[in-house]
């Protein structure tokens, strides 16, 4: 993945590209991002390197617990579930609580799941504690993007959002190759140990940085919840969230499975997972921030572009995947364009939400792991089957080529020739 939100809904008027290039001719220079983004970005930097920290540490687990590879995925899988669920149910349920008191509270929970975890012998237990972080996670994400939009105004609010969502492609630069190292040298659990302690000291630091007031104090109106379940009419604000889902669920069947992919397939050895867990982060922490300014104004054409060229890398790893050298290439290159539009994507949710945009611009967050847990999930299973190491790759190609389809449709509803209800 903050209550009132930028730009008003849409109307069938001039394309959102058309019309922010206007405003950005006219707009003076960008603002400043207010600290409070930064403490925001750190949070979503722990949430990102958890929920995929596994990715590189599934043998290390496997092993652990005596169940298979694909087994040892589905700490992956139900961890998006958990966010599914927790995302648009806690953005609802906290609507009225100050938004320093979910971070904080989402923070202690997810500490006190990682302890959890670390500790339990208990396969079942581990899934569990996934969950229960999951949706702790799901509830930072959702109020983190909103409280960053409202920081940030309307003029920024990609930008802001680029930065605090690019704290998840920062995870990937330094927590997950870290704490797959870690993983290698000190075991997974030592990983988990880490996790909980980073978590309960960031809650010192988002206690005395984010706002303490309400979202319900002020000059404007009150959060309803009927005003946010109504936002979830747009057709619009639907095919941006069907977009979301086949973005991760085809770029995350991939990265997610990497680590067999990489040793099985390319004849890498494990060693070399953490360096291109790592290479996979810069590139995605760079397209994530390219993508957000860009979004400011092409927020249509940026997402076609970077889907485009995702269906491109995704179909030429699926070929060369078994060249050394080609597969690390490619797999950068994935993160470099696999997920750069997403913080457009949750601009456009907020957008298309209009005033009663909290939940619209949470739901960004569930469908993004909505997609990563049917795409890990058939991934899994496609590792599990003939295809082998094949399967994962086949699954994000289709994936990639899917994503055209829901963008398609709302560039020609946004063109005005394709009406859309």
């Amino acid at each position: 993945m903050t209550a009132t939100i930028p730009p008003a809904a849409p109307s069938p008027a001039p394309s959102p590209d058309a019309a922010s290039s206007t405003a950005s001719a006219l707009a003076p220079a960008p603002a400043k991002l207010p600290a409070v983004t930064y403490v925001l970005t750190a949070g979503t930097f722990l949430m990102g390197t958890t929920e995929f920290v596994v990715a590189g540490l599934l043998p290390a687990v496997a092993a652990d617990f005596s169940v298979s590879i694909a087994a040892a995925g589905l700490a992956i899988t139900v961890f998006a579930i958990g966010m599914i669920i927790g995302a648009p149910t806690m953005a609802l349920a906290t609507l009225r609580v100050p938004h320093r008191v979910t971070l904080t509270a989402a923070l202690l929970v997810f500490a006190v799941g990682h302890a959890i975890g670390a500790l339990t012998p208990d396969y079942a237990v581990l899934l569990g504690t996934r969950v229960l972080t999951a949706i702790a996670t799901g509830a930072f994400w959702a109020v983190a993007s909103v409280a960053a939009v409202n920081a940030a105004g309307p003029r920024a609010s990609s930008r802001a959002l680029g930065v605090v969502l690019g704290g998840g492609m920062l995870a990937n630069v330094l927590g997950v190759p870290l704490g797959a190292f870690a993983g290698q040298v000190i075991g997974w659990r030592g990983t988990f140990w880490a996790l909980a302690l980073l978590a309960a000291v960031l809650c010192v630091a988002v206690a005395r940085s984010v706002p303490g007031t309400s979202p319900a104090d002020g000059p404007a109106p009150a959060p309803s919840i009927r005003a946010e379940l109504a936002s979830l009419h747009s057709g619009r604000l639907w095919l941006v969230l069907a977009t979301c889902a086949m973005v991760t669920g085809g770029v995350l069947s991939i990265y997610s499975f990497i680590s067999p992919i990489l040793t099985d397939a390319a004849g890498l050895p494990q060693s070399w997972v953490p360096a291109a867990l790592m290479g996979f982060g810069i590139a995605a922490l760079i397209g994530s921030v390219l993508g957000g300014r860009m979004g400011d104004t092409h927020p249509l054409a940026t997402p076609l572009v970077t889907s485009i060229a995702t269906l491109v890398v995704a179909l030429a790893l699926f070929q060369f995947a078994a060249v050394p050298a080609a597969a690390l290439v490619l797999f950068v290159l994935l993160g470099l364009v696999g997920l750069s539009a997403n913080p457009v994507l949750v601009g456009l949710a907020n957008r298309y939400g209009g005033e009663a945009s909290t939940l619209a611009t949470a739901m960004p967050t569930s469908i993004f792991n909505l997609g990563t847990a049917i795409g890990t999930g058939i991934a899994g299973a496609g590792l599990a089957s003939g295809l082998g190491t094949r399967g994962p790759l086949l699954v994000g190609a289709v994936g990639a080529a899917l994503v055209l389809i829901p963008l398609g449709l709302l560039i020609l509803r946004e063109r005005g020739a394709h009406p859309v209800r």
